[in-house]
């Protein structure tokens, strides 16, 4: 099993940062993708940036793409989420997953959920 914590969501305007941390414990060993999923109000969760663990391959959905970096600390078991310029259309509860298989942006492949954190975003 394996267990993960976000942290580091909050209140922002609009044109601001913020980082989000994933920290993972358990059987950390088996991850082989970890990934940042958001679900808005009324709107699907859908997948917006993920990351092999090894050796580190990454992917961002569109809507995120040079805004957004994900990274992580192997020697922590943490993942990150650096949000820069974000704008209203980024407020959504942020969710952290993890899987063994190969990195996808579909939720129902992803065995590990962390509970979420609110990014609520300003005009």
């Amino acid at each position: 099993q394996v267990q993960l914590v976000e942290s580091g969501g909050g209140s922002v305007q609009a044109g601001g940062s913020l980082r989000l941390s994933c920290a993972a414990s358990g059987y950390t060993d088996s991850i082989n993708c970890m990934g940042w999923f958001r679900q808005a109000p009324g709107k699907e969760r859908e997948g917006i940036t993920t990351i092999y663990t090894r050796p580190g391959h990454v992917y961002y959905a569109d809507s995120v793409k040079g805004r957004f970096t994900i990274s992580q600390d192997n020697a922590k078991n943490t993942l990150y989420l650096q949000m820069n310029s974000l704008k209203p259309e980024d407020t959504a509860m942020y969710y952290c997953a993890a899987r063994g298989g190969y990195c996808s942006t579909d939720r129902s492949d992803y065995n590990y959920w962390g509970q979420g954190t609110q990014v609520t975003v300003s005009s």
